[in-house]
């Protein structure tokens, strides 16, 4: 029997198959690590967890709907912790915002910067949810495999000024520099410049006030295994260890694909959620079609890269909120930098994960365990040798969180790593070791993205980042929604009701 193939178990690929495999479409998930998830890889060092990469759930009902289409429940396979505050933006002067899902409360933060913004986060908070409807809810499921889909969605495009960025937006209603970073630094989740990025991303903000921001009971890997034991429970069949090396064909289809140990697997069908360069000029590389969309694609604006610091204390700094955002000193210069320059900058704006606070089994008892992220240039941006530049920025971050968030790191610290673009480049094919694949301004978004359905080649499909409609957990489940429509369409096949 020929199954459907889907390369590549992170949260696009996995949503995939079991969205095909609930619509009676055998289906075979090949991943080419040892452990399922993707950029949500798990690490554990001397009884430390950490989540590899995404710590923050913003849509809860978009995992729901996995399960309640494959006839379970969610809460049956992981539990769902709120999160409160969303995150607590720090800044070196001293400011601190807490983002809580309560408007009394964000409205008195924002009359002790600037009483006059009350009135303008008010009516920031209605276009938010104005442009989340428009882009998330209803178009955020739905291929764009046409220009004619995207002229159908342009007046209201236009209507919400889609083409001005996220910052710009923001700034027309509000005042206050701080609160212009705590409502725009959003885009920064998905890879996008806020500079440059699309006003449309600032729907992520009113997704989050709708639904909240939650973190899974073990983790975001303990979620990764819920999506496995659900694949597999309604009779999916995933393999690890199992790198893909080659989409075989014969003229413009796909018949199945070769692995790194030289074997065969036939299939009718075949998803990639492995990175779209990746896709395209290396599985399909010695296609035509392959080479045309990967020349393409390489010409194409791709998102930043990230360095990320993993470490576990003898101490659990319970003064810290789960999510913390310290901005430096710039803003508008470093993003310019981490976007546009062939150097790294001098200093840095952070996310500090500490998980521990919701969850304290991710570390032994009295410990803690952590993780820091810094935005910076991917490959092609800036040429670094991130052998000898990250065990430096590793320092300097060390030195900056012990300085202002959390006395005493170095004489507690028990365990750390850290990644860098080489390991976003190497371990998972990210071209030029970009964290997010194709930047989401508004000409490389929807219609203008690559395909759900590749226009030549019709059995092959993408899900994830690089498709539409982008980054996020929310976004990548969206692709596989909308990938799943058409090759359940294109199967034959009839996707089981809920």
């Amino acid at each position: 029997m020929k199954r459907t193939i889907v390369i590549g178990a992170g949260f696009g690929g996995l949503a995939l198959a079991i969205r095909l495999q609930a619509a009676g479409i055998p289906t075979r998930l090949l991943e080419s690590r040892d452990k399922p998830g993707g950029r949500a890889y798990v690490y554990e060092d001397d009884g430390f967890i950490f989540d590899a990469g995404p710590t923050v759930i913003t849509d809860p009902s978009a995992l729901e709907a996995l399960f309640t289409v494959a006839g379970k429940r969610l809460a049956d396979y992981v539990e769902l912790m709120p999160v409160t505050p969303f995150y607590r933006l720090c800044w070196e002067n001293g400011v601190v915002f807490d983002y809580v899902n309560d408007q009394a409360a964000l409205e008195a933060q924002i009359d002790k910067l600037n009483p006059a913004d009350v009135a303008g986060y008010r009516r920031f908070l209605a276009y938010s949810k104005e442009v989340f409807e428009e882009g998330y809810l209803k178009l955020g499921a739905k291929p764009f495999l046409s220009f004619r889909d995207m002229l159908k969605a342009a007046p209201q495009l236009t209507r919400l000024k889609a083409w001005r960025s996220v910052y710009s937006m923001v700034s027309s209603f509000v005042e206050d520099e701080h609160l212009r970073q705590a409502f725009s630094f959003h885009s920064l989740l998905v890879g996008g410049n806020p500079f440059s990025t699309s006003s449309i991303y600032t729907l992520i903000h009113a997704l989050e006030r709708e639904w909240g921001v939650w973190f899974p009971r073990g983790g975001t890997g303990a979620l990764v295994d819920g999506l496995v034991k659900l694949f597999t429970d309604i009779g999916g069949v995933i393999e690890l260890n199992a790198p893909v090396e080659r989409l075989e064909t014969e003229g413009d289809r796909i018949t199945g694909v070769t692995l790194g140990d030289g074997r065969q697997i036939e299939a009718r069908a075949v998803a990639s959620n492995a990175d779209v360069v990746h896709t395209y000029a290396k599985l399909l590389g010695h296609h035509p079609r392959g080479q045309k969309a990967s020349a393409s694609l390489k010409r194409k604006r791709m998102s930043n890269s990230l360095f990320v610091l993993y470490f576990g204390l003898d101490h659990n700094h319970t003064q810290l909120a789960h999510h913390t955002v310290c901005f430096g000193a710039r803003y508008r210069e470093l993003i310019d930098e981490i976007f546009n320059k062939d150097a790294l900058a001098e200093d840095f704006s952070l996310y500090l994960h500490a998980p521990c606070v919701t969850d304290p089994s991710l570390a032994p008892p009295g410990c803690g365990a952590y993780y820091v992220l810094a935005p910076v240039p991917h490959l092609g941006t800036a040429d670094l040798d991130w052998a000898v530049e990250g065990p430096r920025l590793r320092e300097r971050i060390f030195d900056y969180l012990e300085a202002h968030y959390m006395p005493g790191l170095r004489s507690q610290l028990v365990t750390h790593r850290h990644i860098t673009p080489f390991d976003f480049r190497d371990t998972l094919n990210a071209y030029q070791g970009s964290a997010f694949s194709v930047e989401p301004i508004l000409t490389q978004s929807a219609w203008f993205r690559p395909h759900n359905r590749d226009s030549q080649i019709d059995n092959l499909y993408l899900v994830g980042a690089g498709t539409h409609p982008g980054a996020g957990i929310p976004g990548v489940i969206g692709s596989a929604q909308a990938t799943a429509g058409l090759m359940i369409e294109d199967l034959g096949q009839r996707e089981t009701p809920a």
